[in-house]
């Protein structure tokens, strides 16, 4: 039986313009879970992981404005938190649209830590924006003198930003393996894993940084040696010249041809950069074929016929 993971976009699932509330985000989530009952019920098993960037940053909202009634909870507790509320929602979206097509496959989201390196050169250059834009400075100031790191988005204000350390291994891995044994589709790594270093002298200890989830999710397409990674985000593909009047959509395109387009600069770093990082990276370290592509488009992706395939040489 094939088997393919499949990393959705936070962005997709709670997109810019909208209210964010739980009910747009499970209808969202639910809009693709249809198009994973089609993959399923074409006997091909799936493992999902998610993004969760707007749903930790309202948390992060929530910490500062509640913070002199009940402690803050650390990034790690965020992503913690988020992985269970979004895991939660794909399986009772997923139990729903698995039914609807005869299917009785269990949905088991797993609350999964990712180890980082602990002498990772991302905690020298914090560079993963999360949470709201900020425009009152002297509230910027506030947080500065509390360790908090930010950037400057003109026109827009100012954003915090964390490491972001590469991926080293799923801990849960074995857990996630277990449960595929037993027939079930996991949700696992999400937000790209709860991030942990090991200290050497005591357990694993979380740690405040964001692990990109679309590198998380290759590395464990890799690590489960799956036949395809699909990336499920809120555009149809990967572009050139986007948002320009040259703007051209990639259709079928070898590994090396997309790093020679991502040498050019042609994607933004926190935006498409990290997708197509994380989907040369599944190509080139197994050989096999990753997808960019739209969010409700996973069954016609996993065929070849839609979105951005990328392909050995």
């Amino acid at each position: 039986m094939p088997h393919v993971v499949i990393a959705l976009g936070g962005n997709a699932i709670a997109p810019a313009g909208t209210a964010g509330t739980a009910e747009e985000q499970t209808t969202n989530i639910a809009r693709s879970m249809l198009q994973v009952a089609a993959l399923v019920d074409e006997d091909v098993e799936v493992v999902l992981t998610h993004g969760n960037g707007p749903q930790v940053g309202n948390v992060l909202v929530k910490n500062e404005l509640a913070r002199d009634v009940v402690p803050p909870v650390p990034l790690d507790w965020c992503v913690a938190q988020t992985q269970a509320t979004i895991g939660f929602t794909i399986a009772s979206t997923l139990s729903y649209a698995l039914a609807a097509v005869g299917r009785d496959t269990p949905v088991a989201p797993v609350v999964s830590r990712v180890l980082v390196d602990l002498d990772d050169p991302a905690w020298d250059a914090p560079s993963k924006p999360i949470g709201q834009h900020l425009t009152d400075q002297d509230e910027v100031r506030r947080r500065e003198a509390q360790g908090q790191a930010f950037m400057h988005d003109e026109g827009r204000g100012w954003r915090r930003v964390v490491p972001s350390p590469d991926p080293l291994r799923s801990i849960d891995r074995p857990s996630i393996e277990l449960l595929l044994g037993d027939g079930a589709i996991v949700v696992a790594n999400g937000g790209g894993g709860i991030p942990v270093v090991d200290p050497g002298d005591g357990p694993l200890r979380g740690v405040e940084a964001v692990i990109d989830k679309d590198l998380a999710g290759a590395m464990l397409a890799r690590e489960l040696d799956a036949d395809a990674y699909l990336i499920l985000t809120d555009v149809p593909g990967v572009a050139l010249d986007w948002g320009t009047d040259d703007e051209r959509w990639l259709g079928t395109v070898t590994v090396e041809e997309l790093r020679g387009h991502q040498a050019d600069g042609h994607f933004r770093a926190g935006s498409m950069d990290p997708k197509v990082e994380a989907v040369c990276r599944f190509v080139e370290q197994t050989g096999r074929t990753a997808t960019i592509a739209a969010l409700d488009e996973a069954l016609s992706a996993w065929r070849g016929e839609s979105g951005t395939q990328v392909v050995p040489a």
